[in-house]
């Protein structure tokens, strides 16, 4: 299965962007997608995760509030709405996939992944 992830751009702090992410076709029955991101110099971080079944969702707690993860199943894809931007979420975000039902934002259980798309956000 291959993702690709769009939707990145320049934007200044207090705005909005919403990132896409469409998987080429359904990779598995249960599944989670996801998006991390990896800041200049720092490690990848999970995200927003949402379960592909009943829409459940996971948002780490620096963007709970002003991120939303959402899923249209009918065209295997991810969303992730980020509203009041600030100038550390600047990152290149990316969209995965992780083929369990056990919830996670841990980069290294995630097997499928797109590429990345850049966020900066100005001051």
């Amino acid at each position: 299965v291959q993702l690709q992830a769009s939707g990145g751009g320049l934007v200044q702090a207090g705005g909005s962007l919403r990132l896409s992410c469409a998987a080429s076709r359904r990779p598995f029955s249960r599944f989670f997608m996801a998006w991390f991101r990896q800041g200049p110099g720092k490690e990848r971080e999970g995200v927003a995760c949402v379960a592909h079944d009943d829409g459940s969702t996971l948002h780490t707690n620096t963007v709970k509030g002003r991120f939303t993860v959402s899923r249209n199943n009918a065209e295997n894809t991810v969303y992730l709405q980020m509203d009041n931007l600030k100038p550390e979420d600047t990152a290149v975000y990316y969209c995965a996939i992780l083929p369990t039902l056990m919830v996670s934002l841990r980069p290294d259980r995630y097997t499928y992944w797109g590429q990345g798309t850049q966020l900066t956000v100005s001051s």
